[in-house]
C-alpha cells in the first residue's frame, strides 16, 4: 500500500494547480484524474470551452511556474470591460484607469490545464492515477488517522489529506456525506466559438436583455467565443438550426459590435447555482466547482476556484508554522480560517451575480431606468469605479 501527503481528485484547472502549489513545498502528491487533455497542437481551432482569467488567477498561475507555459500556447489579453443595456448609457471600464496594462486574458480551459501539467512535470513528488476512486474511508494507523482510497481493480493508497477537485458532481462530496444548498436557473447558456474578419481585439463585452445577456470574449489571431443566455427550449430550438440559420439568429440578437463572423462550433450548458453546506470535513478538502458553482455572468468561475488554492496553500504555510512541520499537514485553526474565508468570499460573489441576474432580468420601466442611471453613474464614479476593476481582477 502506497502512501501520500495529499491526494488530488480531479486534475483539471483547479485540482492540477493545487498539485503544483502542494509539490512546490515538498509534499508526496498523488492526483487522480481518469481523462487528461489532448496534447496541444498549433494548428487546432479554439476550444469551445474558455475562461476570463484575472489579474488575481494570473498572479497566482505565475508563482506557481505555469503562466510562462500558457504563455507560450496561445492566450488574449483583454484591456477594456464594457457592459450595457441602452448603448446611450454604455460603462466601459479601462485597465489604464486603475493604473494596470490589461484586466486579464482569455484563455481555453485545455491550455490552462497543460500549462499547469506542463509545469508539474518539474517534480518527482507527484504521481498520477488515471483511474477513478470507488470508495473513499478513514483508517486507523500508527495513531494518525489516515484516509484511504481504493480503486476497482483492488490497488488502494492511503492519504493524511485528499483534496475533492472534481467538479460540480463531485465523488469525493458524495462519498464523504457532504451536502449542498442551490438551484438551476431558468436560462442555460449558448456558447459559440467564432473567427472574425477582426484583428485580435482587447475588449470583451457584455450586453443586458429582457431574455439574457449577450457576451462576446476576444481569442487570438481574430477567434471569439459568443456567450448567449436564453430560456432552455430556445437554446435547444436554436442549436438545431444549421450555421447559416443560426448566424442570422445571432446578427439579430447581438449587437452590431461582433461584426462578420463564422461559427466554428456550438455548445451548451445548465447555469446553477450549488454551496457545499461545508468545504472541510475530517481529513477532506473541497476546493473549486465540487465546493461551489456561480451563475458565470461576470466569468468568476474558475477565479473562484483558484482563490480557493492560493487560500489553501495559505493555511497550509501558516498550519506548517505553528507545527514546526511535524507530521500534521493543517491544523484546525488553518483550516477553520480557510473556510470561513472561502465561504463568505464565494457566497458574497454568488449572491452579488444573483442581484445582477435578477436586476437585469426584466423589462419594468422604473427598474430598467434606474439601472441605465446606475451604470451612467458608474461610468464617471472615478475612483470607486477604480476600486470595482481592482475588485472584479481578484487584487
Amino acid at each position: 500500500m502506497d502512501t501520500f501527503d495529499i491526494a488530488i481528485i480531479g486534475g483539471g484547472m483547479v485540482g492540477a494547480a493545487a498539485a503544483l502549489g502542494f509539490a512546490q513545498r515538498g509534499c508526496s502528491v498523488v492526483i487522480i484524474e481518469k481523462q487528461l487533455p489532448a496534447p496541444f497542437n498549433n494548428e487546432d481551432g479554439p476550444d469551445i470551452r474558455v475562461s476570463a482569467i484575472s489579474l488575481g488567477s494570473q498572479q497566482l498561475l505565475e508563482q506557481l511556474a505555469a503562466w510562462s507555459h500558457i504563455e507560450q500556447m496561445r492566450c488574449c489579453e483583454y484591456q477594456r470591460l464594457a457592459v450595457w443595456e441602452d448603448p446611450r448609457y454604455r460603462t466601459e471600464f479601462v485597465a489604464t484607469d486603475a493604473g494596470f496594462t490589461h484586466l486579464g486574458h482569455i484563455v481555453e480551459n485545455r491550455v490552462i490545464q497543460l500549462g499547469l501539467l506542463d509545469a508539474l512535470k518539474a517534480y518527482d513528488n507527484v504521481t498520477w492515477i488515471n483511474d477513478i476512486p470507488r470508495v473513499l474511508s478513514n483508517a486507523t494507523k500508527s495513531s494518525k488517522v489516515l484516509s484511504s482510497i481504493t480503486f476497482d481493480d483492488g490497488y488502494e493508497i492511503q492519504v493524511n489529506t485528499i483534496i475533492g477537485a472534481d467538479g460540480a458532481q463531485s465523488f469525493v462530496r458524495q462519498a464523504i456525506g457532504i451536502g449542498t444548498r442551490g438551484w438551476s436557473y431558468d436560462q442555460q447558456v449558448l456558447a459559440l466559438s467564432i473567427q472574425t474578419n477582426r484583428a485580435q481585439q482587447d475588449i470583451t463585452w457584455q450586453r443586458f436583455s429582457p431574455s439574457g445577456p449577450t457576451a462576446f470574449l476576444p481569442l487570438y489571431d481574430g477567434y471569439g467565443s459568443l456567450v448567449w443566455y436564453n430560456a432552455g427550449s430556445e437554446v435547444k430550438r436554436l442549436k438545431s438550426l444549421d450555421r447559416t440559420e443560426l448566424k442570422q439568429a445571432v446578427i439579430k440578437a447581438f449587437p452590431e459590435d461582433v461584426g462578420d463572423f463564422d461559427i466554428l462550433d456550438v455548445a451548451s450548458f445548465p447555469i446553477t447555482r450549488m454551496h457545499a453546506i461545508q468545504y472541510v470535513k475530517s481529513s477532506v478538502i473541497l476546493i473549486g466547482d465540487a465546493a461551489h458553482t456561480i451563475n458565470p455572468l461576470a466569468g468568476q468561475g474558475v477565479n473562484l476556484g483558484f482563490k480557493d488554492v492560493k487560500a489553501l496553500l495559505y493555511a497550509f504555510d501558516e498550519s506548517q508554522k505553528r507545527t514546526q512541520l511535524s507530521s500534521t499537514l493543517f491544523d484546525s485553526e488553518a483550516l477553520s480560517q480557510f473556510e470561513r474565508s472561502r465561504r463568505f468570499d464565494n457566497e458574497s460573489m454568488m449572491t452579488t451575480m444573483d442581484f445582477f441576474y435578477q436586476l437585469f432580468s426584466n423589462d419594468i420601466g422604473p427598474i430598467k431606468f434606474l439601472r441605465n442611471v446606475g451604470l451612467a453613474i458608474a461610468d464617471r464614479a472615478g475612483p470607486v469605479k477604480a476600486q470595482v476593476m481592482k475588485h472584479a481582477m481578484g487584487i
